[in-house]
């Protein structure tokens, strides 16, 4: 006489398989993803300081103004008629922008995030 095992559902093994087999990928997943995160938001970044660089440009060759000058926020952003900038941006990264003169460029408040 054979005995029929009935084979219905998982055994604690095998779940206990699959849930370190979930854990595995997820050590591997969750510090690439927070990687690509900040490179994300860093290149985001630098994008911005680009935009407030070549509106300040802008704004000194339409106002005549010297390298000494300093515009303000309020001086790049306006309409398409009137302004170089629709808004001024925001760090996706939670840091803010120094506009600074002519001479010097736009900098970030986060370490890393500078034009080269």
């Amino acid at each position: 006489m054979v005995l029929k095992r009935a084979s219905k559902g998982f055994t604690l093994v095998e779940i206990m398989i699959v849930v370190m087999i979930i854990g595995i990928l997820t050590l591997i997943a969750v510090p690439n993803f927070l990687s690509a995160r900040m490179n994300s938001q860093k290149n985001s970044c630098i994008a911005n300081l680009h935009l407030i660089e070549a509106a300040k440009e802008q704004w000194a060759m339409d106002k005549k103004k010297s390298t000494t000058d300093t515009p303000t926020s309020t001086d790049l952003i306006g309409t398409a008629a009137d302004g170089y900038m629709k808004h001024y941006p925001s760090c996706p990264g939670g840091g803010t922008y120094t506009i600074n003169n002519m001479v010097t460029r736009p900098v970030c408040t986060i370490s890393g995030h500078v034009l080269n």
